[in-house]
């Protein structure tokens, strides 16, 4: 056995993945999300231990790093945007919402289980964050923010364990189509969410950011990733995205 991790926003998405992948690599996972019915598919599907908890709940957080006996591994995936307006004009209760999911339940899963991170042989703290952490958009504020906040939690604690063996790593990915995330931000418009994706040749997929947490957490210990930008190959950069199949170029022998 590979070791006991734990993926929170672990009910679809990239946490189901996550769940799926490391899993398959032989850890003891422990599967953990809001949504109970949706968890229990997952952990009859992989084999996972499902827990449901809401990480904006200090005591439910509490209560899960109580009735664990140890943790190698934590991948903190649970998150999500909400609304696509303005500064001018968004919902203050959106961004709260933003800021408790992302960053205070990151905070406090984090801060829970650290005890049990720092007494094996070596722990790891995978933080999914977004390329939004370090790029802004137009209507991205709120989301855009409390990624930038996750990423500063990230390199902070990295700095705070120095000398210890936990690693810290971030993965940041790009446009990454999934069930839920853009139909989620655009509140339940299947419309909008698809043209978000329209014409993009293979966008990453959940099972793609999923490689790289295994790849990140899977090598030797004393290997840290920092920080792992991952996007689609059409997209260049936030507002780079190309539209339509990628151009096969031939050389001057015609090839």
């Amino acid at each position: 056995m590979a070791g006991t991790a734990v993926v929170t926003g672990a009910s679809s998405g990239i946490g189901a993945a996550t769940v799926r992948r490391l899993a398959k690599d032989g850890y003891d996972v422990v599967a953990v999300a809001r949504r109970a019915d949706r968890l229990r598919e997952v952990a009859r599907e992989t084999g996972a231990r499902a827990l449901p908890v809401d990480i904006t709940d200090a005591g439910a957080v509490r209560r899960l790093a109580d009735g664990l006996e140890a943790c190698d591994v934590l991948v903190n995936n649970a998150g999500g945007a909400l609304g696509a307006e303005s500064v001018a004009t968004a919902s203050v209760d959106d961004w709260e919402r933003m800021f408790s999911v992302n960053v205070l339940g990151t905070l406090r899963v984090t801060q829970a289980l650290l005890p049990l991170l720092r007494q094996g042989a070596g722990g790891t703290v995978v933080t999914i964050t977004s390329t939004a952490a370090f790029t802004t958009y137009e209507g991205g504020g709120g989301y855009s923010a409390a990624k930038h906040a996750e990423h500063a939690l990230s390199e902070t604690l990295r700095l705070e364990l120095c000398g210890e063996p936990v690693r810290v790593v971030e993965v940041a990915p790009g446009m990454v189509k999934t069930d839920e995330f853009a139909l989620n931000r655009l509140r339940g418009d299947a419309a909008k969410a698809a043209a978000l994706y329209e014409g993009v040749d293979h966008p990453l997929t959940a099972d793609d950011v999923a490689e790289c947490v295994a790849l990140a957490v899977g090598l030797p210990q004393h290997v840290n990733i920092d920080h792992l930008v991952v996007r689609p190959l059409a997209q260049a950069a936030q507002h780079r995205i190309h539209r339509g199949p990628l151009i096969h170029r031939k050389n001057e022998h015609g090839i």
